[in-house]
């Protein structure tokens, strides 16, 4: 993961100040890219603890399309929490009783995972407060909410004409931007087929990407996509592309980037998808106990707060 750590690094010493959206100060700079080669190992971070199991149950979450937290929840699963708990503060005059990132916020949270845990899908509080809306895995597979099935297309396409140039999914949709609790960092990704070697490609274009936190989590997801689709496509992964355009460290990120830029990268594991998948559906329905993540050997975790 040396070209990761190397985005870091350019960085943190040539990166320009400034002040943005969550009001925490970011060193940022613009469209830098990183190569990924799969064919003999999957790009998860070993510098630090990155959760895989999180990363792939979110990415099932996101090809079923399924825009309310509580799936992840039920499975012990927290990246998305902050998002829909503020949004519940903010609309229900609680923000200033609840501080964010004060203690009683983090308190206050906790009570909306364990409620949400016991209360049924259809439960108009899990509707009304614990769903994203419209947000970008929503756009993959109901673009517009005209049922669009992005990733469908893809699939098609990869199948019965692998030379287009044109196999891209887009999750950048400003007519239902103003209805998603977050838009789309992760703006559109795009699949390439060698047909001369059987192989499968994936580019990825992020609008906006915190290098720290996030962006490990990203790398290992699209390249988990990566593999999935070659597989059910009958292709060989190959190489993944990850082009950043703002590409920033927050400001309570830097101590922890210095850690993780302290230390050496260890060998890269390998995934191994154990379930026999040849379908869409077959994904949908697809659990972490499907996969295998054999020599995995990181440093332990570097913890670092979400800016929501």
């Amino acid at each position: 993961m040396k070209q990761y750590l190397q985005l870091l690094k350019e960085i943190k010493e040539n990166g320009i100040w400034k002040d943005e959206r969550t009001g925490t100060w970011v060193r940022w700079l613009f469209w830098m890219q990183a190569k990924y080669d799969l064919e003999d190992w999957f790009p998860l971070v070993t510098t630090k603890k990155t959760f895989l199991r999180w990363i792939v149950v979110e990415l099932i979450w996101l090809i079923r399309w399924d825009t309310n937290i509580k799936y992840l929840v039920d499975r012990d699963v927290h990246i998305w929490d902050e998002w829909p708990f503020q949004n519940y503060l903010d609309n229900n005059l609680l923000s200033e009783k609840y501080p964010k990132y004060s203690t009683v916020w983090f308190e206050e949270k906790e009570i909306f995972i364990n409620k949400i845990k016991i209360l049924p899908e259809n439960d108009q509080f899990v509707i009304e407060w614990w769903d994203l809306w419209p947000v970008y895995w929503h756009q993959w597979r109901n673009f517009n909410s005209q049922w669009i099935d992005q990733i469908k297309n893809a699939i098609n396409e990869i199948n019965n004409n692998p030379t287009n140039r044109r196999i891209i999914v887009s999750a950048w949709n400003p007519a239902q931007m103003d209805k998603m609790l977050l838009p789309p960092c992760h703006a559109f990704f795009q699949f390439n087929v060698d047909t001369t070697n059987n192989k499968l490609n994936l580019q990825l274009y992020q609008r906006s990407a915190d290098m720290f936190l996030w962006v490990p989590f990203n790398i290992a997801s699209y390249s988990t996509l990566l593999l999935l689709i070659a597989k059910i496509t009958w292709l060989k992964p190959w190489v993944f592309t990850h082009t950043l355009w703002d590409a920033h460290i927050y400001n309570n990120h830097v101590e922890q980037v210095d850690l993780q830029l302290s230390r050496e990268p260890r060998e890269l594991p390998e995934l191994q998808i154990l379930k026999d998948i040849k379908t869409l559906e077959d994904l949908e329905q697809l659990e972490w106990e499907d996969f295998k993540l054999v020599w995995y050997n990181p440093y332990e975790r570097i913890v670092a707060p979400v800016a929501v």
